[in-house]
């Protein structure tokens, strides 16, 4: 009895160790292209640091972004033009979703 007791105390405490100190992704930068195939790569830059993706099916998710305040850029394919989204909050953890952005020519 005494060692089940034991081991459900280890067990126990292994979870709580493995909670407290795992180590977080960042939060997401997310949002849609219009039309769906006017862009191919969406960029999110923080000082010296940036993150890019493909646009997929005019979708883009950008993961791992620090704490922080980004510049989201829109690799427009021609004959639209980039789109520049400035002062993009992200919170680690949590999804910035820009919603749908209008590609203009």
């Amino acid at each position: 009895m005494r060692s089940v007791r034991v081991s459900i105390f280890a067990l126990a405490f292994a979870a709580i160790a493995v909670l407290a100190f795992r180590n977080t992704d960042g939060g997401t930068i997310s949002g849609k292209v219009a039309p769906l195939d006017g862009a191919s790569m969406v960029w999110a830059i923080r000082g010296a640091d940036s993150l890019k993706t493909d646009i997929a099916d005019g979708t883009f998710s950008v993961q791992g972004a620090e704490e922080g305040t980004y510049t989201v850029i829109i690799d427009a394919k021609q004959p639209f033009k980039n789109v520049t989204i400035s002062n993009v909050k992200v919170e680690v953890g949590k999804v910035t979703d820009l919603g749908e952005i209008r590609l203009e020519q």
